[in-house]
């Protein structure tokens, strides 16, 4: 195909911008499908959107000849990441416009009218719906990005609305990158929706407040293995940690109550429900045929320490014989479990926090798969090479020969770090007394994970995150200066850790500083004896004007030193810093 140029796209919205409206950018997708299908401008008009109300489809075509419908998303644009927010409008809401609902917004864009009378007439000889990414950058960056890959298999578990519109013939669903300077990438190609037929007896339901459904019953512990052998890790839904090892005592309990009902007989099958906290599931779709229920696209949610565990029991167990004669028990050993369907990703992770409250599960670990971590994890990744390990043990267990892009190979950057780091910078040093509200508080939460932290300065990041691992010898270099006069320095801790950042945010030569030193997780002798000239020189006069302060003065006699670790303490020593350097407060935003 030949290459789409800026003069190209100029002189398109030159001549049409008058009868099309839209911007600039709008033109690419249009000579897009002039280009890479030979469609003459008049039909193409009809076939791509001008302006919004697109839900995430900026243009569409039918090729009769081999039978596949494309659906476009056009970003003129070399970032992957233009692609994140109307990926996301797709899933949320563009899947189900296109191929359910389309009658429910009467301001939607023209080109959804045009895509469904052409989905419509042309029903029974579409074989493959393709949804191809178009951009100007590499499509090999777009699909080793973390948080595109996630909404790649987002997008595929909406094949079941697909499979409802075209009813009982196959059609085949298609996940493509594309870059319009002619590279393909890799085909993701889902051939078949994931659909169970589960014979859950007495199920009750329960609706949530907008329109979320919730459905308790058993569940067989052998068809939850059924879908994990058949789905892979997708049925994990990114599992919030990475693993917990055999070792655990948790899998262990498992395991020796799957030997005592199996092999022993020494308690009931019936028993294991009655003992375990259930596991909780998310489909897309639920649906009672009265014989069973068929769940769409399911996803494990909590429990996928017991799946594993029943599993790994499974296979360590192969060759022994009571294993197969007992086949009977295995079948009817049942958890507790609530499907969750109807609900958005942000709902169902509330729920999962709150469910897992009793469960030694972090509510940080709940988080590792939220989207701000998956961008956060490319942004460390493409800026500098550095792991993101935002699941617990992550970091250990991958294989970083296979992980394209990281360079830096020594350490990683980890998940609850790296928020006491974009808390201590946005001087909030209260908060690190109580890290769990952070991760179970929404708004606390998205205050300090927001969008602002993707437009940083990923270098002045990994200065400020560095700090940390030598504020030991920093201290102790600030007390041998005088244990009677520094003798509350340790207790100062988050406090100087903030200065220190503040005193290097300051820095006029903060880009030359995190040239040489913000480019890795190694922390050279040269960046440590800067940090330490800061501590003496900056932060050792400040606190000790805080400590001497009249304001104060009470509560040091009483040695009552816990105003060391409020936001009022770093705000003072803030003041008395614009004073002395004219130091402002720098974030990492």
């Amino acid at each position: 195909m030949k290459v789409i140029t800026d003069k190209m796209i100029d002189q398109a919205y030159s001549d049409l911008r008058k009868t099309c409206a839209g911007v600039r950018n709008d033109y690419f997708g249009l000579l897009y499908l002039e280009k890479e299908f030979d469609v003459s401008q008049d039909k193409a008009i009809n076939q791509v959107t001008f302006g919004g109300n697109d839900y995430g489809v900026d243009g569409f075509h039918f090729d009769k000849e081999k039978r596949n419908l494309y659906l476009f998303q056009f970003k003129y644009s070399d970032s992957y990441i233009q692609f994140k927010d109307s990926m996301q409008r797709l899933i949320d809401i563009g899947v189900n416009r296109i191929f359910s609902t389309p009658n429910v917004d009467n301001s939607k864009n023209q080109i959804l009218l045009q895509l469904r009378s052409c989905m419509v007439e042309n029903r029974s000889l579409i074989e493959q719906v393709c949804f191809r990414f178009v951009f100007t950058g590499d499509p090999k960056d777009a699909e080793q990005s973390k948080v595109l890959d996630k909404l790649r298999e987002d997008l595929e578990s909406k094949k079941y609305l697909i499979d409802d519109f075209f009813a009982d013939k196959k059609v085949s669903f298609v996940v493509e990158f594309r870059s319009a300077t002619g590279k393909i990438g890799s085909i993701s190609d889902t051939k078949k929706t994931m659909e169970y037929k589960l014979n859950l007896k007495n199920m009750i339901n329960k609706p949530g407040p907008n329109g979320e459904c919730m459905y308790i019953g058993f569940i067989k512990l052998i068809d939850l293995i059924r879908m994990y052998k058949d789905m892979g890790q997708k049925f994990f839904e990114r599992n919030i940690r990475y693993g917990l090892g055999s070792s655990e005592a948790v899998n262990r309990a498992i395991s020796k109550s799957l030997k005592q009902i199996i092999f022993d007989q020494s308690d009931s099958p019936d028993i294991f429900a009655f003992n375990h906290n259930g596991i909780t599931l998310f489909a897309e779709k639920i649906e009672n045929n009265d014989e069973c229920y068929i769940i769409t696209s399911p996803r494990l949610l909590n429990g996928a320490q017991t799946i594993t565990t029943f599993r790994q029991f499974l296979e360590l167990n192969k060759d022994n014989k009571k294993l197969e004669e007992n086949k009977h028990i295995v079948e009817n050993i049942t958890v507790l479990c609530k499907i969750i369907t109807q609900a958005s990703q942000e709902f169902v992770t509330r729920v999962t926090i709150n469910n897992n409250r009793q469960n030694p599960v972090e509510p940080w670990n709940l988080h590792a798969n939220d989207l701000i971590q998956l961008e956060l994890q490319d942004k460390l990744k493409d800026d500098l090479g550095i792991y993101y390990e935002r699941q617990e043990n992550a970091f250990e267990s991958i294989n970083l020969e296979e992980e394209e892009g990281i360079t830096e190979e020594g350490k990683a950057i980890q998940l609850v770090k790296l928020a006491q780091t974009f808390l201590i910078t946005d001087g909030n040093i209260s908060a690190l007394a109580n890290m769990r509200r952070i991760f179970e508080d929404d708004n606390v939460y998205n205050q300090t994970f927001n969008q602002s932290r993707l437009r940083s300065d990923t270098r002045q990041i990994v200065l400020c995150y560095k700090i940390q691992f030598r504020l030991r010898r920093l201290l102790q270099e600030i007390e041998e200066k005088g244990k009677n006069k520094y003798w509350f320095i340790y207790r100062a801790r988050y406090l100087f850790w903030a200065l220190l950042c503040q005193g290097m945010l300051n820095d006029p030569e903060i880009n030359e500083i995190a040239d040489e030193y913000g480019q890795d997780m190694s922390i050279q002798a040269q960046y440590t004896e800067y940090l330490l000239n800061i501590a003496s020189t900056k932060c050792r006069p400040l606190i000790s004007t805080l400590i001497n302060d009249k304001l104060y003065a009470d509560k040091v006699a009483e040695e009552n030193l816990s105003f060391l670790r409020t936001n009022a303490a770093y705000a003072k020593c803030m003041e008395y810093a614009y004073k002395r350097w004219r130091w402002v407060e720098k974030k990492l935003k």
